[in-house]
């Protein structure tokens, strides 16, 4: 029996608790830092996402549990209200909230904050879940690019303007009321935009988890680079160039920093042979975590191949993250989970530029509206 059918098995249905979205953080005091977002659904269900990394769905009574968890309960607190709102015995409501509370402490404790969707407790297909929100907006700040960079590797004539900051910072403020915890920011090129900083030090004032996709060149400025640590940031993708040797120093900058650190490389007809090798330099640096996608559906028996030298590498593979626009033209690539987009839409929404929403990168033949100028409802018709 798990643990949400023990603890539906003990309480009787009660009324529910009213929606609404709630986050946590721990204390510095309490060993690794984690987070928690809470959003309690109109039925009574829950979903917990665990560093924008874990997501469970909980059934009502979980939820209640969760639900005093983020506010800070404390066992004895829990269980008296516990124990009156289903009438049992406030020993036993007390134990049952103590082990649900490990139970969570142990997934955010043991698994790095690496943002890739899986469930637990209930475990059900990834994205199948009916969702009230997005779990997570994808951020185009910019579709600039570095200096010297083809122009053709960007849509820069698909977006009239940029967001300016105030506005951005509307958008997160608006992600935040309608109860989405994750924002990964991209491009382009996102740090070309000299309000970065700010913008994942509001996305931190309002709880959310935050993650960059970037080249790298400006964190080989390890002030830089820590200032976006101080700022709020979590977790970091450097896509690595598909010619040419990789700039290793950003890459050893990052590692020896607190953060979750992945990179992606596109596999191309030109640098396939030389992916294996390339896999195991990054191994041996110390890389972790590794997003794959390839240029042309003809490698895509290569893509088993190197998922299965990441496995014996013990290179975790990310693949829900999107790469900047640039990583992979045209957009239409394949990952190494070669699993589509299931959650477009509904799991995670794109933003470009000029706040136009899409389901996800590269289907700009979907226009959902403007996060700006648009109603949620017409948005993300629930």
């Amino acid at each position: 029996m798990n643990i949400i059918e023990f603890i539906t098995s003990r309480f009787k249905p009660v009324l529910a608790l009213p929606p609404g979205s709630y986050h946590f953080e721990s204390a510095p005091q309490d060993g690794k830092p984690y987070r928690l977002h809470l959003r309690l659904q109109a039925d009574g269900t829950g979903i917990l996402v665990i560093n924008a990394a874990t997501v469970l769905h909980l059934n009502p009574t979980a939820a209640e549990y969760a639900y005093h968890l983020v506010r800070g309960a404390t066992p004895d607190e829990a269980a008296r209200i516990v124990a009156d709102r289903y009438r049992v015995n406030r020993e036993q409501a007390r134990g049952d909230y103590r082990d649900f509370v490990d139970r969570i402490q142990t997934l955010a404790e043991t698994e790095d904050l690496d943002p890739v969707t899986f469930l637990d407790f209930e475990r059900i297909a990834p994205n199948s879940a009916a969702l009230s929100a997005p779990l997570r907006l994808d951020c185009a700040l910019t579709y600039r690019l570095p200096s010297g960079a083809d122009p053709l590797m960007s849509p820069t004539k698909r977006v009239s303007r940029e967001l300016t900051t105030a506005e951005w910072e509307a958008v997160l403020d608006k992600a935040w009321e309608f109860g989405i915890p994750h924002i990964v920011f991209t491009g382009g090129e996102a740090t070309l935009r000299d309000d970065l900083t700010q913008l994942i030090a509001r996305a931190e004032k309002n709880g959310q988890v935050c993650g960059l996709l970037t080249d790298g060149h400006k964190l080989t400025d390890r002030a830089y680079l820590k200032t976006l640590l101080q700022t709020g940031l979590d977790h970091l993708m450097i896509i690595l160039p598909t010619v040419g040797e990789p700039d290793w120093q950003p890459i050893q900058n990052a590692l020896v920093e607190d953060i979750f650190l992945s990179v992606h490389y596109t596999v191309t007809p030109q640098n396939a042979a030389g992916v294996p090798a390339l896999m195991e330099k990054l191994h041996q640096a110390g890389v972790e975590a590794m997003s794959l996608s390839i240029s042309d559906p003809s490698l895509r028996d290569n893509l088993s191949k190197l998922r299965d030298i990441a496995g014996d590498l013990g290179l975790r593979l990310v693949f829900d993250l999107p790469a900047p626009y640039s990583a992979a033209n045209p957009v239409a690539f394949e990952t190494a989970e070669d699993d589509g987009t299931p959650g477009a839409g509904r799991a995670w929404l794109y933003v470009e530029p000029d706040g136009d929403v899409l389901p996800a990168q590269g289907m700009a033949e979907t226009i959902l509206g403007n996060i700006l100028g648009d109603s949620w409802g017409k948005i993300y018709p629930s």
